[in-house]
C-alpha cells in the first residue's frame, strides 16, 4: 500500500513500487520508475525519465545535534533531480540538493544539504558529499569516498575508492577553529588515487594527481604527480593522460 498525496503532480507512465510515501507538492516527471518502500518529502522536484532504488529518501530535512557547528533553522529549498538520473537502493539525498541530468547516485550514498552536483557525473557506493560542497559535471567519485564540507570538485575530476578529505585543521578542538573551517578543492582534471588523506584546505590544481596512500599536506601543482606520505613531487603527469587529450 503506497501513500501519495493528492498535492502531488505525477506524470505519464510511472512505476510505483509498495510501501512508497510521496508528500505535498511533489513533482514527478515522465516515464519514472520508483522502487519499493521509497520516501520523497514535501516539494522536491524528480525529473524524466529517472530510475529511483528500493529504500532511497529523497529530500530528508537535516537534523542539528546540540554540539552542531551549523546553528542555522534556514528553510531548504526543495530537492531537485534531473533527468535521466539514475539514484540507487539505500540512498538519502537532503532537501537543499541539486543534483544535474544523468547523474548516477550509486547504493547507500548520501548527498547533504546545499549541495549542488553537475551532469553526467558518478557518486559511487557508499560515498558521502558532506554539506556545503560543489560537485562538477563528469566526474568519477568511486566507492566510499568522503567529501568534507565546503569542498569544491571541479568538471571532469577521479576520486578513486576510500580517499578522505578533511576540512578541520583543529581536530574538534578550540573555538579558533570556526574561523578557519576550509574544505578541499580539487580542479578540472584533477585526480586522487585509492586511499589518499587530502588534508583541509589543500587544492590539486588542473590535471594534478596525488598517487594512491597519499597525504597530502600541500597544495599539488597542475599537471604533476605526488605521492608518498608526506606527499612529494613524483614526475610530471604524461602528456596521453591529460584530459585536454581525451
Amino acid at each position: 500500500m503506497n501513500y501519495i498525496s493528492e498535492k502531488a503532480v505525477l506524470g505519464n507512465n510511472i512505476k510505483i513500487g509498495h510501501f512508497t510515501v510521496i508528500e505535498d507538492n511533489v513533482t514527478i516527471g515522465d516515464n519514472c520508475i520508483i522502487g519499493n518502500n521509497v520516501v520523497i518529502h514535501e516539494g522536491s522536484k524528480i525529473g524524466k525519465n529517472i530510475r529511483i532504488d528500493d529504500n532511497t529518501v529523497v529530500g530528508k530535512t537535516p537534523m542539528r545535534s546540540v554540539n552542531s557547528i551549523f546553528k542555522d533553522e534556514k528553510k531548504y529549498p526543495p530537492c531537485t533531480i534531473g533527468d535521466e538520473c539514475l539514484i540507487g537502493a539505500g540512498v538519502i539525498i537532503y532537501c537543499g540538493c541539486s543534483i544535474g541530468e544523468k547523474t548516477l547516485v550509486a547504493d547507500v550514498a548520501t548527498i547533504r544539504e546545499d549541495v549542488t552536483i553537475g551532469t553526467k557525473t558518478i557518486i559511487g557506493r557508499g560515498t558521502t558529499v558532506e554539506n556545503f560542497c560543489k560537485v562538477g559535471s563528469n566526474c568519477k567519485i568511486q566507492t566510499n569516498v568522503y567529501i568534507t564540507a565546503y569542498s569544491e570538485v571541479e568538471d571532469g575530476v577521479f576520486i578513486a575508492p576510500c580517499v578522505v578529505t578533511s576540512n578541520d585543521n583543529y581536530a574538534a578542538r578550540s573555538k579558533e577553529r570556526f574561523d578557519h573551517f576550509k574544505g578541499i578543492t580539487v580542479k578540472k582534471g584533477g585526480r586522487i588515487g585509492a586511499g589518499a588523506v587530502i588534508l583541509p584546505g589543500k587544492i590539486i590544481h588542473e590535471d594534478g594527481f596525488a598517487a594512491a596512500g597519499s597525504l597530502v599536506t600541500r597544495d599539488v601543482e597542475a599537471r604533476t604527480i605526488v605521492a608518498g606520505n608526506p606527499a612529494k613531487k613524483f614526475r610530471e603527469v604524461p602528456e596521453e593522460q591529460l584530459l585536454e587529450n581525451q
